[in-house]
């Protein structure tokens, strides 16, 4: 039985006519409006915001043109993602955090090909992709000590 949410609302301003989707890291969330409740180390996989056609110019000029990483304007409770099923509760047991290295290590590496690539002149290298590339480095990089993201 499907208890997901069928629709994908824009995460800046609640809109259903979503155009473009960016996938982060799970550790965005803690820079994402209405994330307190949410713990960021329980999700699984990727988080997707959506964004309407109008959002989408405006995040595609904040990080393109300004420079700025626009996750503090999204509303995390829009945002899609995965969490892990709560055995605590069913089993009275403990369970290990997942661990979000091996998922932030692989976006990183990701998106500094992206990165490149672009910056070496490939025409198959998208806007979308561009920005969705930025956003992951500055929020991992943004978050973690400069030694551990020289590894990733």
């Amino acid at each position: 039985m499907y208890t997901g949410r069928p629709e994908k609302p824009c995460c800046l301003c609640d809109r259903t006519d979503t155009t473009h989707r960016i996938d982060v890291p799970p550790r965005a969330l803690e820079s994402m409006k209405n994330a307190g409740p949410i713990a960021w180390q329980d999700v699984e996989g990727e988080v997707s915001l959506y964004f309407c056609e109008s959002d989408w110019d405006l995040v595609r000029d904040l990080v393109l043109e300004t420079g700025m990483n626009p996750l503090s304007r999204c509303n995390a409770a829009r945002a899609s993602f995965a969490l892990r099923e709560d055995y605590e509760a069913y089993l009275n047991a403990v369970r290990d955090q997942p661990d979000q290295a091996s998922l932030e290590k692989r976006m990183l590496e990701e998106a500094h090909e992206t990165v490149s690539r672009y910056e070496d002149g490939d025409e198959l290298v998208e806007p979308r992709d561009l920005v969705e590339a930025r956003i992951v480095e500055w929020t991992i990089e943004d978050e973690l000590p400069e030694e551990t993201t020289k590894g990733m």
